[in-house]
C-alpha cells in the first residue's frame, strides 16, 4: 500500500510538473525578447492558476475603461489557501481597537506591476514571479510560501500597457535597434504611461477618481497587507533604485515602517552585489505625497516600497545607454523578478515580526495619530453636494466619519489660520483621528504638511478641506457622543408640477451637471445674475429657471424632477415670476442659456495629463459632449461649428503663425468662448492680447553684496529650490458678482504649481480671481519665488468683440481630486459670455 501511495504521489507531481509551463514555453519566446500584450499575460495566468488550483486562486477585480480585465493572483501553500478567507478575516481584524493576536495569521504581500504602462518590464517579471511560486520544484518558494500569501496584480494599467505595446510591435524591425535616435524610442503623443483618460495611476491612490484605482482599492481595504510593492521604470541611463527611500519621509511613518525598508533593501543589495548590477537607495523617491503606490500602503499601515529600473518608455527590447552598455528587456525584467523574489523572502523570514509591528501599527493608531483629536467640516449654506462628496471619498478609503452634536470647542481655523472657538452642530461632519485609518486621516487632513526635506518628488499641499472647498477646524479635544452621519439626498418625487417654475440654485457643481443634462434634452433654461428672493428663500447668483414658457414638453415637470433627483439637486419650486426682492424672471438681466458646443486641443504640443483632466471631466464627470481635435490640425478646423474651445495646459505652436492666431481671434470677436488653461495663457501672453506675464526681477542685481553670486557647486540643488514650489495652496480673493465666480464666497483656495505670474488685466479685462499680498497657506514655496508669488492673476476675462477669453492660470480640475474647481470651470463653459 505504502509503495502504491509513493507511486501515486510521483504521478500527481509528474502530472503537475507536466502542465505547469514556464513563460517561455507558453508565449513561445523568451521573457524579454518580445513585449507581451495584456491578454496573453491574463491567459498565461490563468492556464498555471489552472494547473496549480491548490496553491494559486485568480479573482477578477474589474475591468478598465477599454474592458481590459484587471485581476490579481492569491498564491501560497495549500494549507494557507485553503484557509485564504479566515487569513483575510484575521489579518482585517488586528486593524480594529479590540485586536487580539491570533495564530491563524499569516503576513500578506502585495506585488502591484505596470501602473505606468509604457514602464513595461515589471508584467514580464509578473509571470517569471508567478511561475517561481507555483513551481512545486522550487524548494525555497516553497517554504516561504508557508507562512506567507502573497497577490500579484500582474498589470495595473492594461489600456497604458497595450498602448505602448501594440505601437511598439508595430515599429520595432526584424531586430530591435538599441540606437536611442530610432523611432522605436520616441513613444507618439499621447504615450503610454497613463490610463485611458491620461491619468497618472500612481497619483491617484488616495483620490480614486479612475475606474482602475477604485476597484483595485475597493479590493486593496478588504486586505491591507502588510508589504506593498509598486514596480516603476526610470530613464533607462538610471540604475536600479530600491527601498530605503530618501527624505522627506511624512512624520506619521513609524520607526518600525523606517527600519524595515533597510532590512528588505540589504537583502535586495545582496543579490544584486552577487550578480554585480548597479543600484542606488536613499535617493529622488520620498514618502509625503499621499496619493502614491508606496505612501497610500505606508499610511493604511503597511511597508510601502517603490521599485525603480532603468528603461521606461525609450527602453524598447534594448537600448544604448550613456556609458556605451545595452540595456535589454531581458535585463530589466530579471532585476524586477529578483527584487519581488527577495521581497518575499525578507517577509516569510521575519514573518513573526512583520505581524506584531502591523498589530501595533493599528493598536497606535486606534488611540489617535497626531495633535489632533478630530477634524471637523462645517456644513454653511450650499455645502451640502461639497460634504457628500467628501463623504464618498472618505467612504471609499475606509475613513470612518460622524455627525456631531450641540456642544463648543476649540480648534483651528483652516480660514483665519487662527485658533478659534466654534459650536459643533449635528449638521457638522465630524473624522476623528483614531481609527485603523488615523494616519491617512491626519495626512489628508493636516493644515499644513511638515517637511522634513524641501527636495520632493511632487506637490507638498493637498489638505482636504481646501481641495473640497469647505470651512474646517482641527480640534485637540475628544470629541464625544458622536452618531452615524446621514446626509440627505434630493428627492424630488413628491413635488407636485411647478406652478410657475422651478429654481436649481447655483450652489454647487451638481447645479452644474443638471443644467447640462437639461440643456442636452432640449430644456430651455435661463439663469439669474442677480441675487433674489422670493418666498421668502435667497437664492444666489447664477441659479438657474425653468420656466414653461418656451418648454412646451407634455411631460417637462416628471423628467426636470427625475433628471434632478439623480444628480442629487434639490428643486425649489416657486408660484410667481414676480420677485420679492431682485430682477423679475422676465428682466433682460435674466439670461437665456445655450447648449453650447464644446471642443478642446489635443494632440502633440498640448499636455497629455491636462487634456485628459479636461477630457474625463466631460466625459466621466459632467456627462457632457465634446470634440476632440489635434492641435496640428487646427488648419482644418472650422472654428465656427463650435461656441467654446478649450486650450489645455499647452505650448501651442501654431499661435507663431499668425493667419492661425489670427482665425482664432476673429472667430472669438464674432461671439466664440475660449478657455486657457495653465500653459496656455502663457502662449496667449505672446500675443498682443490682454494677458501679460509679469517680468521677473533678479533678486542678486539689486544687492549690495559683492559676493552674492559665489555659490558652492555642492549647494547646487538647494540653490534652485529657492525659486521653485512643486505644489502649495493659495487664498485667492474673487470677485464673486462676475459669472465666472458664480456659487463661491469671495475666495477659493488654488494649487499653485508654475512659477509663471501674470499682471492684472487692463483694457476690458476681469480680474475675476487674485492673489494679493498674502503668503501660501499650505506647502513649500521657495524663498525667493514666496518674495515674487505676490499680486498676480490667477483667474480673468477679457472681453474681445462679442466673445470672450477666459484665463485660468491654475489648473482647477488637477487630478480631478480638486473638487472645488469643477463648478469653476463648469462656470467657464455655461455662463461666461451668455
Amino acid at each position: 500500500m505504502k509503495q502504491l501511495t509513493t507511486f501515486l504521489l510521483l504521478l500527481v507531481n509528474f502530472s503537475v510538473f507536466a502542465q505547469l509551463q514556464t513563460p517561455e514555453q507558453f508565449l513561445g519566446y523568451k521573457v524579454g525578447t518580445r513585449f507581451t500584450p495584456h491578454h496573453r499575460v491574463v491567459e498565461y495566468f490563468k492556464t498555471i492558476a489552472a494547473a496549480s488550483p491548490s496553491t494559486i486562486k485568480l479573482q477578477q477585480y474589474g475591468a478598465t475603461n477599454e474592458g481590459r480585465p484587471l485581476m490579481v493572483a492569491f498564491v501560497s501553500s495549500a494549507q494557507n489557501m485553503s484557509n485564504l478567507e479566515n487569513i483575510r478575516s484575521k489579518n482585517m481584524e488586528m486593524t480594529t481597537a479590540s485586536a487580539k493576536s491570533s495564530g491563524a495569521a499569516v503576513p500578506i504581500v502585495w506585488l502591484s506591476y505596470n501602473v505606468h504602462g509604457n514602464e513595461a518590464s515589471s508584467t514580464e517579471a509578473s509571470m517569471l514571479t508567478l511561475y517561481a511560486l507555483a513551481d512545486p520544484g522550487n524548494t525555497q518558494t516553497k517554504s516561504w510560501l508557508q507562512n506567507t500569501v502573497v497577490v500579484l496584480d500582474p498589470c495595473i494599467n492594461p489600456d497604458g500597457r497595450d498602448r505602448y505595446v501594440n505601437w511598439f510591435n508595430s515599429v520595432v524591425g526584424k531586430s530591435f535597434n538599441p540606437a536611442v535616435e530610432g523611432r522605436e524610442h520616441r513613444e507618439p503623443w499621447p504615450g503610454g504611461r497613463s490610463n485611458h483618460y491620461n491619468f497618472d495611476l500612481n497619483r491617484d491612490w488616495a483620490w480614486q477618481t479612475q475606474i482602475e484605482t477604485q476597484q483595485r482599492l475597493a479590493l486593496y481595504n478588504q486586505w491591507l497587507p502588510q508589504i506593498h510593492v509598486d514596480f516603476h521604470e526610470q530613464s533607462y541611463n538610471d540604475p536600479y533604485y530600491f527601498a530605503p527611500a530618501a527624505e522627506p519621509f511624512h512624520e506619521v511613518i513609524t520607526p518600525w515602517q523606517r527600519e524595515f525598508q533597510n532590512t528588505i533593501g540589504r537583502n535586495h543589495a545582496r543579490y544584486f552585489d552577487a550578480a554585480g548590477w548597479l543600484y542606488f537607495t536613499k535617493e529622488r523617491f520620498d514618502l509625503l505625497y499621499p496619493s502614491y503606490g508606496d505612501t497610500y500602503p505606508i499610511y493604511s499601515g503597511a511597508i510601502g516600497m517603490t521599485y525603480e529600473q532603468g528603461g521606461g518608455g525609450a527602453g524598447g527590447l534594448g537600448v544604448i545607454t550613456e556609458n556605451g552598455d545595452t540595456l535589454t528587456l531581458v535585463d530589466r525584467a530579471q532585476h524586477h523578478y529578483t527584487t519581488g523574489i527577495s521581497t518575499i523572502e525578507v517577509a516569510s523570514k521575519n514573518a513573526t515580526r512583520l505581524l506584531a509591528e502591523y498589530e501595533k501599527y493599528f493598536r497606535d493608531a486606534n488611540n489617535g495619530v497626531g495633535e489632533y483629536k478630530a477634524y471637523v467640516i462645517k456644513m454653511g449654506n450650499g455645502d451640502s453636494l461639497r460634504v457628500q462628496a467628501l463623504t464618498e471619498l472618505l467612504t471609499k478609503n475606509g475613513i470612518r466619519f460622524y455627525s456631531g452634536r450641540g456642544t463648543g470647542l476649540k480648534g483651528l481655523n483652516y480660514n483665519s489660520l487662527k485658533e478659534e472657538s466654534f459650536f459643533l452642530s449635528d449638521a457638522d461632519l465630524v473624522i476623528p483621528s483614531a481609527q485603523p485609518k488615523g494616519a491617512l486621516v491626519k495626512v489628508l487632513f493636516e493644515q499644513n504638511t511638515k517637511l522634513s526635506d524641501s527636495a520632493t518628488y511632487d506637490i507638498t499641499a493637498w489638505s482636504l478641506p481646501y481641495a473640497y472647498g469647505l470651512n474646517a477646524f482641527a480640534t485637540k479635544t475628544a470629541v464625544s457622543g458622536l452618531e452615524p452621519y446621514s446626509l440627505r439626498k434630493a428627492n424630488n418625487t413628491q413635488l407636485a408640477d411647478a406652478p410657475y417654475a422651478y429654481v436649481i440654485p447655483w450652489t454647487g457643481f451638481n447645479a452644474a451637471k443638471l443644467t447640462g443634462q437639461l440643456l442636452q434634452k432640449g430644456v430651455k433654461l435661463r439663469f439669474i445674475t442677480q441675487p433674489f428672493t422670493s418666498e421668502g428663500k435667497v437664492f444666489p447668483r447664477g441659479s438657474v429657471l425653468i420656466i414653461r414658457a418656451g418648454n412646451q414638453q407634455a411631460d417637462l415637470w416628471s423628467m426636470v424632477r427625475n433628471a434632478a433627483t439623480q444628480a442629487n439637486v434639490q428643486l425649489v419650486p416657486v408660484s410667481s415670476g414676480f420677485v420679492d426682492k431682485g430682477l423679475d424672471f422676465g428682466s433682460s438681466s435674466v439670461l437665456p442659456m445655450k447648449a453650447r458646443k464644446v471642443a478642446m486641443f489635443t494632440g502633440e504640443g498640448v499636455s497629455s495629463l491636462g487634456a485628459g483632466e479636461v477630457w474625463h471631466y466631460f466625459e466621466q464627470v459632467l456627462n457632457y459632449p465634446i470634440t476632440l481635435f489635434n492641435a496640428n490640425d487646427v488648419g482644418r478646423l472650422n472654428w465656427n461649428n463650435y461656441d467654446v474651445v478649450i486650450m489645455p495646459d499647452g505650448a501651442y505652436r501654431f499661435l507663431s503663425d499668425k493667419p492661425q492666431a489670427d482665425a482664432l481671434r476673429t472667430w472669438i470677436s464674432n461671439g466664440g468662448q475660449l478657455i486657457a488653461m495653465e500653459g496656455a495663457v502663457g502662449a496667449l501672453s505672446r500675443l498682443d492680447w490682454a494677458i501679460k506675464a509679469k517680468k521677473s526681477e533678479d533678486s542678486n542685481s539689486k544687492s549690495k553684496d559683492p559676493y552674492v553670486n559665489l555659490r558652492r557647486y555642492d549647494d547646487r540643488e538647494r540653490e534652485s529650490l529657492k525659486d521653485y514650489t512643486p505644489g502649495s495652496i493659495y487664498k485667492v480673493e474673487l470677485d464673486n458678482t462676475h459669472p465666472l465666480a458664480f456659487g463661491y464666497p469671495g475666495y477659493y483656495h488654488t494649487l499653485k504649481q508654475e512659477t509663471s505670474q501674470y499682471e492684472f488685466l487692463k483694457d476690458g479685462g476681469w480680474n475675476v480671481g487674485v492673489v494679493k499680498s498674502d503668503g501660501p497657506v499650505s506647502g513649500f514655496v521657495g524663498t525667493l519665488l514666496n518674495k515674487r508669488l505676490r499680486n498676480y492673476l490667477v483667474f480673468g476675462v477679457q472681453e474681445l468683440g462679442r466673445g470672450t477669453v477666459t484665463y485660468l492660470t491654475d489648473d482647477v480640475l488637477f487630478r480631478s481630486f480638486w473638487e472645488n474647481g469643477k463648478l469653476l470651470f463648469a462656470n467657464a463653459v455655461f455662463l461666461v459670455g451668455q
